[in-house]
């Protein structure tokens, strides 16, 4: 009797193992599902800020190849038309740190996963509302990837920028295309032929930073 007494104790603890071990097993299996799930099917944000309508090109050509939802940021305040004016305007802004308005905002903005951030290069800088953008939203967790164009004068400190005003996020290797030059009076440069060229620059983009396929 005493044997029974000291064994019954001890299969039971051996079943209560078991069991756990198995629960274990089939809640971490489905936390590595959800996981995979995200990475394999992200939920695509694709923001840009176009004054001459060449960030926007790019922004469209990447939903072409990815989807996803498509928001151009605007400033409450409408921007100057003449050219000289809005540069003005924007040393004004940056030197003072000022951060514009937004016009509207992202209300399900937490159900994105994968956002690219695109902007031209101003006074070799983002525009602030780019600043104003990153300023409104909570990234952590989130894989954001820039996308840029500019006279000619390259990237600046955009993406350093964009990579300091995601904290918490995974930024991948950004983008960058010459675009118009408006001080020659060239606006939208990204079409025709140069349009299909840009297209495939930006497939090989997205395959070497691994979101062509997702």
């Amino acid at each position: 009797m005493k044997k029974k007494a000291i064994i019954l104790p001890v299969t039971v603890i051996g079943l209560v193992v078991i069991i756990a071990i198995a629960l274990s097993n089939v809640l971490s299996n489905e936390t590595n599902e959800r996981e995979v799930s995200i990475m394999v099917n992200p939920k695509t944000l694709i923001v840009y800020y176009s004054r001459t309508g060449n960030t926007k090109v790019v922004a469209e050509l990447i939903q072409e190849k990815l989807g996803g939802d498509l928001f151009q940021i605007e400033t409450q305040e409408k921007r100057p038309s003449n050219y000289r004016k809005e540069v003005e305007q924007n040393e004004e802004e940056q030197e003072g740190n000022v951060l514009p308005e937004l016009k509207s905002k992202i209300s399900n903005f937490n159900q994105y996963d994968r956002i690219f951030i695109g902007a031209p290069t101003w006074n070799m800088a983002l525009p602030q509302a780019i600043l104003t953008f990153m300023d409104s939203y909570e990234f952590a967790g989130k894989t954001v990837i820039p996308f840029n164009t500019n006279g000619g004068y390259g990237t600046g400190s955009t993406f350093n920028q964009i990579k300091f005003g995601v904290q918490g996020a995974e930024v991948l290797d950004g983008y960058s295309v010459k675009g118009g030059e408006e001080t020659n009076g060239t606006l939208l440069a990204i079409e025709g032929e140069r349009k299909v060229e840009v297209s495939r620059e930006i497939d090989t983009w997205l395959e070497k930073i691994g979101q062509l396929n997702n």
